[in-house]
């Protein structure tokens, strides 16, 4: 599915500020509900990733600075608001390798690679991003022992991300502003 060039898209700036700012309230309400449900991988920091589907489909409507203003709020806000310290550390560093990476992959190749491919990729990285801060900080590189299984819950949490952002993305081509 071929998505529309984002220099395409019909918005005002003002009608831009909101709709960035609906993402970063979904996404901080996303991440809210996934501490709520009670899923246990039995892998330290194992989560299903919901805050990343409004990530992957702001990489699809918006631009780098954009998407990526989107991110730091959320993570931001939603630590502000239910987190902690540690907890933002561990948010920020997989929120910016794996948007890294994702935008890097678009900007490649973005007919290639389908939106459940870029999620898997995002949701690995996010997960390699949160294991080297938290190696980080407890200075402690054994951790790396856990990499196969947070890979593992990667690759399945980033097929859920991708498949609903496919479906998302389709609906929002339906919409006057990303038609």
């Amino acid at each position: 599915m071929v998505y529309p060039n984002k220099r395409e898209y019909k918005m005002s700036k003002t009608q831009k500020m909101i709709f960035i700012s609906l993402l970063v309230s979904q996404a901080i309400v996303l991440s809210f509900i996934e501490k709520m449900i009670p899923l246990n991988f039995s892998i330290p920091g194992a989560k299903l990733g919901l805050a990343n589907i409004i990530t992957l489909t702001s990489l699809y409507l918006f631009s780098f600075k954009e998407t990526f203003a989107i991110i730091l709020l959320r993570t931001i806000m939603a630590a502000f608001i239910g987190g902690s310290v540690s907890g933002f550390l561990y948010s920020i560093s997989g929120a910016i390798l794996s948007f890294l990476i994702m935008y890097l992959l678009m900007r490649m190749s973005l007919e290639k690679i389908s939106t459940i491919g870029i999620s898997v990729v995002g949701a690995v990285f996010h997960n390699l991003g949160q294991l080297l801060m938290a190696a980080f900080i407890i200075q402690n590189l054994r951790l790396v022992i856990y990499l196969p299984m947070l890979m593992l819950t990667g690759v399945v949490t980033g097929m859920v991300v991708g498949i609903t952002v496919k479906f998302l993305l389709g609906f929002l081509r339906k919409i006057k502003y990303f038609n």
